[in-house]
């Protein structure tokens, strides 16, 4: 028994090269996948829940149209840029974020943005296990929600053990139904008020409440999906070609998020909640069912999803299987799902001032410093750590901060802390990569 846990606990190199992702070195050109698959899956991962939350929050602030409408295309198009930088780079390299990490932090420095990181999708996964509790339940403190979570927990995290085939698997049938469902939602909502003239009076009316500046909302918008964008690369390193590579941070976040973020608006304005399963439910228990099932279908495939990301990366850095981290990350985000749910607009303002700092480093280091020159053949010889990294990320991640919480008053009103913090570490290690080479040029004369 012991040899078994044994063997199940330890890394066999050769084991993880034969599988469908191996997440501890680059993809081989046999590991990639088809165009089709992965742009199904795309759009079921982007079908998070996420956009029914921050599209209900949105529309308790701001008139659908156009101000609504503006906020949603501005900072989901702000994700998709950086989530297409980072996309491109997993495609080129064939490497997952961890692997990313490691190039430019270091093989220890590493452990830093890859833990932060994980610790932060599996908050993710928590949200995911509770919403599709409370889609059954219909409220968070009754047996029936705690038993569907915990269930929940277990088959986000059995399908997400057997690999991204089984993801895929569980995406194609996803895409209709969510479709037909998300169109349904939102005649619903329209036939209810009584037209869209009647909707669009109804919105202005309920914004004046308690109105919403622009810059709260775009900031909402871009940290509801600014993790996903940065490890885009988990993804697009699947793909064979460049435009895939493109097309995937596209499908889930121009066409996904917004037409999620449009439904969970419209739900909030016409009928007080977000949640499309609650008011779909009044209708009667045949529509009920069928929003309850694409419900469930959505938030499996967006469960999978998030938990594969802190299985691929910490198996990557700490080299480990990926079925020993897929268990414990399932596990602790069921345990999170039983409470972290009901956090979830606290939750998006920490990761919209600290998450994307993280990638900052990345990005120039691949597209300016090294020019493209990522070598996966060299990836057990980098150095231990780039202090250079971790500086540039604790300058963004301070300044996003001080943005955040209002600090620096004057910039508080103008600056995303998202953006802010993502340039300021993008800057700052480019400055600091500067020096570090014009420092070590000198070092012979000065010797």
């Amino acid at each position: 028994m012991l040899n078994k846990l044994k063997q199940w606990w330890t890394l066999d190199a050769t084991e993880e090269a034969q599988s469908d992702d191996n997440p501890h070195l680059p993809l081989t050109p046999s590991q990639r996948r088809n165009a089709m698959p992965l742009l199904a899956l795309a759009f079921g991962w982007g079908f998070l829940v996420t956009g029914l939350l921050t599209g209900g929050a949105l529309g308790k602030g701001l008139a659908f149209t156009p101000d609504l409408l503006t906020a949603s295309f501005l900072g989901n198009g702000m994700n998709f840029v950086i989530g297409a930088l980072v996309g491109y780079i997993g495609y080129k390299t064939a490497c997952n974020s961890g692997l990313l990490y490691r190039f430019t932090y270091g093989n220890i420095g590493a452990y830093i943005p890859v833990l932060f990181v994980a610790l932060l999708t599996i908050g993710w996964q928590g949200i995911t296990v509770g919403a599709f509790g409370f889609a059954w339940a219909q409220s968070f403190d009754s047996v029936t929600f705690y038993l569907v979570a915990i269930g929940a927990g277990i088959l986000f995290t059995g399908t997400t053990y057997m690999g991204v085939a089984a993801l895929e698997k569980v995406s194609m049938p996803s895409v209709l139904m969510l479709v037909a469902v998300g169109i349904y939602a939102t005649w619903l909502n329209i036939d209810t008020t009584g037209g869209w003239q009647a909707f669009f009076a109804l919105s202005e009316q309920q914004a004046a409440k308690s109105p919403m500046s622009m810059y709260d909302a775009v900031n909402l918008v871009v940290g509801s999906w600014i993790v996903g964008a940065i490890v885009m690369a988990d993804y697009t390193r699947f793909a064979r070609k460049a435009w895939v590579a493109i097309a995937i941070p596209f499908v889930v976040l121009i066409i996904s998020q917004w037409f999620l973020q449009i439904i969970g608006s419209m739900g909030g304005i016409v009928s007080g909640t977000y949640e499309f399963t609650t008011y779909m439910l009044q209708q009667g228990p045949w529509i009920g069912f069928f929003g309850l099932i694409a419900m469930s279908l959505a938030l499996w495939t967006t469960g999978d999803t998030n938990l594969y990301l802190p299985a691929v990366q910490t198996a990557s850095v700490f080299k480990r299987p990926k079925r020993v981290t897929t268990l414990l990350c399932g596990l602790a985000g069921t345990i999170l799902g039983l409470g972290v749910y009901q956090y979830f607009l606290e939750w998006i303002n920490l990761l919209a001032a600290l998450v994307p700092p993280v990638i900052g480093p990345v990005i120039v280091d691949y597209y300016l410093v090294n020019r493209k020159r990522f070598n996966p053949e060299k990836l057990d010889h980098l150095h231990k750590w780039n202090p250079l990294a971790v500086m540039a990320y604790l300058i963004g991640a301070a300044c996003a901060t001080a943005i955040t919480y209002h600090v620096v008053l004057p910039l508080s009103d103008v600056l995303f802390p998202s953006l802010y913090g993502l340039l300021m570490s993008m800057i700052s290690y480019f400055v600091l990569s500067v020096v570090a080479k014009v420092l070590a040029a000198k070092k012979p004369q000065l010797a």
